[in-house]
């Protein structure tokens, strides 16, 4: 597994879940790693995949003790998958998993396996709502001040941007998403198409099409990606399209 005897953490983005979204590589590397360390949600979701592996999970923000452990086991000679849902490098776990390496100066090899991450997955299922110059958000503030957060919001809607936004809502930031609403629509017509995608490309998919003045009527949780189109953006069916700009 290691690569010419160096000891490696591969830190592999899971994608939605489901075997069919994950790459061949984090598929094989998964299946043959000695060690899977993830969110126990996560982990959950690829618990068909693991046979005789050392499985090590912990729940919410146990980000740290995670990569720590995972850098134990490596350390150790094992050979260790970190998973992390949709794409690790995406709001994932690849980030802080390298800063630990770093600071403890470790000669540990990170390498990181991509996957499919929440904003792609939502906007394959809504059709083409990414096709032009889009930006992804978070409303979590928990690593994240929330004046940052509106900075990046304000520009985002003066830019005309797609707006694909990440963590919309949990019972600790229940309100988040109005804001976020009610900044994009200094910028954005109150029409802006908007599409709610619930548990994109997983069993319990579920997908809403509605617009900007509306969009915090739908059911929006942590589970949801929410997509604010450009103002070139369309509803046609059930698609969410984002022109790219072709004549035809």
């Amino acid at each position: 597994m290691a690569r010419g005897g160096k000891k490696v953490i591969y830190v592999i983005g899971i994608g939605p879940g489901s075997t069919d979204y994950l790459s061949v590589k984090a598929l094989n590397l998964i299946k043959n790693c000695e060690v899977v360390v993830g969110y126990k949600t996560y982990v959950n979701l690829i618990k068909q995949l693991l046979t005789n592996q050392q499985v090590f999970t912990t729940g919410m923000r146990g980000e740290v003790e995670r990569c720590h452990k995972a850098l134990q086991l490596a350390s150790l000679g094992k050979t260790v998958a970190l998973v992390s849902g949709g794409d690790a490098g995406v709001y994932g776990m690849a980030g802080l998993m390298n800063e630990i390496v770093i600071k403890q100066g470790s000669d540990i090899k990170v390498e990181v396996i991509p996957g499919i991450t929440s904003a792609n997955a939502a906007a394959a299922s809504l059709g083409a709502a990414l096709m032009h110059d889009y930006v992804t958000i978070s409303l979590s503030d928990l690593l994240t001040d929330w004046d940052v957060i509106s900075k990046r919001l304000h520009c985002a809607g003066e830019g005309d941007f797609v707006v694909a936004i990440y963590n919309p809502k949990s019972k600790g930031r229940a309100t988040h998403i109005n804001k976020a609403q009610q900044i994009l629509l200094q910028y954005k017509s109150p029409n802006t198409p908007v599409g709610i995608v619930r548990n994109a490309k997983r069993d319990q998919q579920e997908i809403e099409i509605t617009d900007l003045a509306n969009m915090c009527e739908c059911e929006i949780n942590m589970s949801t990606m929410v997509i604010v189109g450009n103002s070139k953006s369309y509803i046609h069916g059930n698609k969410l399209i984002t022109p790219r700009g072709y004549s035809y």
